[in-house]
């Protein structure tokens, strides 16, 4: 069994913003009347992304260009580096699509880098999903099951540690060793009685594991 790995979510935690925030807001603007329905649970994740990524109707090369303009939290790729230095995995485990985050991944030169996500793609001026319902991480609502993915990391490593910032991230949080919340998501697990660790940065999280002894 592998020592340890840490897991982050992307949108929101990664990222500062969320990548279907930008999208909806630069080419359809009227997906903000359909985010009451998401959010009151009336419209699955997966179906609303769909209609977000669906009504981009731009060329590829512009999308990259929106991709590539996404502010990071600057400390991240200094961070993936020293978890990888003390001998863990880093892994990022995002309910939107994995097609927007390689970009980013590759602007940063950031790598052995494990992506679970949704499979996406660009096609006719915007960006699908491939969702493959008999994959054993399939999750209806989400497209990925979040905590399929940390229980199975736990398989595999003695320790595990997660960082999110809002709904999705509540379910793996339950099954993660260790987790760091972000933003909604310290009010979530605290109705849920999960304990977590709260920080607004990275650079929190690397000084909370550096005194604990868990990085030099």
């Amino acid at each position: 069994m592998k020592k340890w790995a840490f897991v982050s979510d992307f949108d929101g935690t990664i990222s500062k913003r969320d990548f279907y925030l930008i999208m909806m807001d630069k080419y359809y603007p009227e997906g903000r009347e359909l985010m009451p329905k998401w959010k009151a649970g009336e419209m699955r994740d997966i179906d609303f992304l769909n209609k977000v990524f669906t009504s981009i109707d731009q060329e590829e090369d512009q999308i990259i260009e929106d991709i590539l303009s996404i502010p990071i939290d600057e400390d991240v790729p200094e961070f993936i580096k020293t978890i990888q230095e003390n001998g863990g995995d880093f892994y990022i485990l995002s309910a939107g699509t994995d097609y927007y985050i390689h970009h980013i991944l590759k602007k940063y030169g950031i790598k052995d880098v494990q992506v679970f996500s949704n499979e996406g793609y660009y096609r006719e001026k915007n960006v699908h999903m491939n969702i493959d319902k008999n994959h054993r991480h399939y999750s209806e609502r989400y497209g990925i099951d979040k905590s399929k993915v940390i229980q199975d990391l736990k398989n595999e490593y003695e320790t595990v540690f997660f960082i999110g910032d809002s709904e999705p991230d509540s379910h793996p949080a339950e099954h993660a060793d260790t987790t760091f919340a972000k933003n909604g998501l310290q009010d979530l697990l605290r109705k849920k009685n999960v304990p977590f660790i709260p920080v607004e940065d990275f650079k929190e999280v690397e000084r909370y594991m550096m005194d604990k002894g868990l990085l030099s």
